[in-house]
């Protein structure tokens, strides 16, 4: 039975559907003012494997994965000011690069991908409510801000009271603001930004309704499960209970799922100290696959280190599992779970555990030497092995590559291509043949300076990249 950490109760509680059979969940997405980076990477991957685990257990069918997209903030309007572009087009570019890093990473499409400038009436609804409500106030600057006193249970998610965050507050304290705590839902249009009309003037959103408002449109005004990285605890997801809460009058969320920082070589990641990674950069040097793993391999609440290091142990571990399951590239992974399987009941276990990854992907390596064990005894039960094995990586999202096409890598910039090294592999056989053995070991020393591994069998040689 799944169990999932509720960063809003700070424990670990069975997971109960508000609807009996189905699962909503919502996710903080992109704002799309610039290239994805390492910490977006976690988070759609983290996210992507939940989504997957959810559907394992419920039906594909009955769970529904909305992830957002922020296509109207501050950031946004400065860079298409920067770079002297209209809005849409900027955003419009970030959206589509975000797509293709979120393919590269084998990561699925959510059900719902909602734009904040899609949801202005929605937003506009909101706002109104919360005035009507006397839960917000238009100030003399024309904002429209939310009056956090107004709301008793403010700092449930963070685990403080008012008294607790007002005396600990590093907002800046605006003159238009009753309160320092105050967020502001509505901003007063300012001369050439975009804007929208309202009753309380030309403007635009804040950037914490927006999500409020996003997310009650898909799922409902109550729903399942809310996630987002742990940057956005407090005081993003604090607010959107706020506003959401109060605009509804019951409870907003279920379950808060949050995962870990990014850190680079143990220090925060930061554009200011230059340990700063975009996803496609890093795409250059190593496979998705391997990013994903690296991701994986830790448990999603946990700080996750980025290091050449750790991502050359990830590479060295998938091929690992890869290399165990050489000889079965043509094994589907139709046959469903064998749910009496000792390895399948390890795996379950795991991922119930609050989506235990690092423990799931320990089960997949005693598979593989079980599987190489096997491979020397029995070998139908070696393609049922591997099968099963390929069945449950595909819920982690691994081990999808053809295992001779993962191992063999792809060319690096300037290096030899597969059909260089298969001719140099044919002249290294008809060399062995000439019993021409200087010959062999020059062909295999150039193979070896283009860090190319050969492993000579009785069905030929295979080559794979280092």
């Amino acid at each position: 039975m799944l169990h999932i950490q509720n960063t809003l109760s700070g424990k670990k509680e069975l997971f109960t559907p508000i609807h009996p059979g189905k699962v909503n969940m919502y996710v903080c997405g992109m704002t799309v003012y610039d290239y994805c980076h390492i910490g977006h990477a976690r988070v759609l991957v983290v996210f992507d494997v939940i989504t997957r685990y959810l559907r394992n257990i419920y039906g594909p069918e009955n769970v529904t994965y909305v992830r957002n997209i922020t296509d109207i903030d501050d950031k946004i309007i400065a860079r298409a000011i920067e770079n002297g572009e209209d809005i849409g087009t900027l955003t419009d570019r970030f959206i589509a690069a975000m797509h293709e890093d979120a393919a590269a990473l084998g990561v699925k499409n959510p059900d719902l991908e909602p734009r904040a400038t899609e949801h202005m009436d929605e937003i506009l609804k909101m706002i109104q409510t919360l005035l009507d409500k006397g839960l917000a106030y238009q100030a003399e600057n024309g904002d429209v801000y939310y009056q956090v006193s107004q709301f008793k249970t403010y700092g449930q998610l963070a685990k403080k009271n008012l008294d607790e965050l007002q005396s600990g507050s590093r907002v800046e304290v605006e003159q238009a603001k009753r309160d320092p705590l105050d967020f502001v839902l509505w901003k007063r249009a300012k001369p050439g930004e975009p804007c929208w009309d309202s009753s309380w003037g030309k403007g635009r959103p804040g950037w914490h309704i927006e999500c409020s408002a996003m997310s009650v449109s898909s799922l409902g005004d109550h729903f399942d499960i809310h996630g987002g990285g742990l940057d956005l605890k407090f005081p993003h997801h604090e607010n959107e209970i706020a506003q959401s809460e109060g605009c509804t009058g019951h409870k907003f969320v279920n379950y808060w799922i949050h995962n870990g920082f990014v850190r680079v070589d143990d220090e925060k990641m930061s554009k200011s100290l230059g340990n700063f990674f975009i996803i496609r950069d890093v795409l250059k040097t190593y496979a998705p696959e391997v990013i994903r793993y690296f991701i994986l391999n830790s448990h999603y609440m946990s700080p996750l280190n980025y290091s050449d290091e750790n991502l050359d142990k990830a590479k060295a571990s998938l091929t690992t599992l890869y290399q165990a399951l050489l000889e079965f590239d043509d094994i589907a992974k139709n046959a469903p779970l064998d749910e009496g399987s000792e390895y399948v009941q390890r795996f379950v276990k795991a991922m119930d555990d609050d989506f235990n990854t690092p423990m799931a992907i320990s089960v997949l390596f005693d598979m593989s030497h079980e599987l190489n064990r096997l491979k020397g005894s029995d070998i139908e039960l070696a393609k049922i092995l591997a099968g099963q094995m390929k069945k449950l990586a595909e819920l982690l999202g691994l081990l999808e590559s053809k295992a001779q096409q993962f191992l063999q890598g792809s060319t690096a910039e300037g290096g030899l291509s597969d059909d260089d090294i298969n001719e140099l592999i044919e002249q290294r056989v008809t060399a062995k043949q000439d019993k021409n053995w200087s010959e062999c070991d020059r062909i295999r020393d150039v193979l070896d300076v283009e860090d190319i591994l050969l492993e000579d069998t009785s069905e030929g040689t295979r080559w794979r990249r280092k």
